[in-house]
């Protein structure tokens, strides 16, 4: 029996690692066609050709999402290949955190334009065919700090309220075209980054989690599949907490 994701092209943003990576690649094991997208040519190549060594389909691209002539010219050039993208996951994203009277200009810039600006940039080159094919699937990843707040990230926690407003008005824009647009809000999730904390730190994330653990890459792949499954079609405009029960 095939999954209903299957057969489908999907670009996945941030792809060279962590959430990313693991969305790539289920995807694909999913059957779908990924486009794996990093600024590192190096990182989102490899997991393009891990997924091709385990017999899935997928491609890569070296991008700065920050650039908008560059972001547009990929999609006019996917878009030229492939004729419409199916699944689009908008996951790429850095923090430059700091109290705010030490917050320079440019790392609130470079927050806002590579994790919310980049998303209003790939659906807009992106989703015209989605709404014409009337089938698409968008699926911004937010983050828990985007619905509580957390000091020394005003940046951050912006561009992630942000991301979660964008997808309830597009998924108000898009509904009656059958395109649905879900963001998912992970909470603490055991990544590289994380793994550079030490073991106090990584106690004091762990107490404050209800469940206990922090969450895999895995946990948000999963989800992600299936808000772009065929069985997710009549979702859309929701925000999806995957954190262990820290937002109630």
């Amino acid at each position: 029996m095939t999954d209903s994701t299957d057969n489908k092209i999907a670009l996945v943003t941030g792809a060279g690692r962590g959430i990313g990576k693991a969305i790539a690649e289920l995807l694909a094991a999913k059957g779908n066609h990924v486009i794996c997208l990093s600024r590192s040519e190096s990182s989102c190549g490899a997991v393009a050709d891990g997924i091709k060594a385990n017999g899935g389909s997928a491609e890569s691209i070296a991008l700065d999402v920050a650039d908008k002539a560059a972001v547009k010219a990929a999609c006019e050039q996917l878009l030229e290949k492939h004729g419409n993208i199916d699944i689009l996951v908008n996951n790429a994203g850095i923090t430059r955190d700091g109290l705010l009277f030490r917050m320079s200009d440019d790392d609130w810039d470079d927050v806002i334009t590579t994790n919310l600006s980049s998303c209003f940039a790939f659906v807009k080159h992106l989703a015209r065919p989605m709404t014409r094919k009337r089938y698409g699937r968008i699926i911004n990843m937010a983050s828990v700090i985007g619905l509580t707040g957390n000091a020394g990230q005003a940046n951050y926690a912006a561009a992630k309220a942000g991301m979660i407003g964008l997808t309830k008005s597009l998924a108000k824009e898009f509904a009656a075209r059958n395109v649905t647009v879900n963001a998912i809000a992970p909470g603490f999730i055991a990544t590289d980054m994380t793994a550079e904390l030490n073991e106090k730190q990584q106690e004091a994330i762990v107490g404050i989690i209800p469940m206990k653990r922090m969450g895999t890459a895995a946990d948000i792949a999963h989800t992600t599949a299936f808000l772009a499954s065929d069985e997710a079609g009549y979702i859309t405009g929701q925000v999806f907490t995957v954190d262990g029960g820290m937002v109630m």
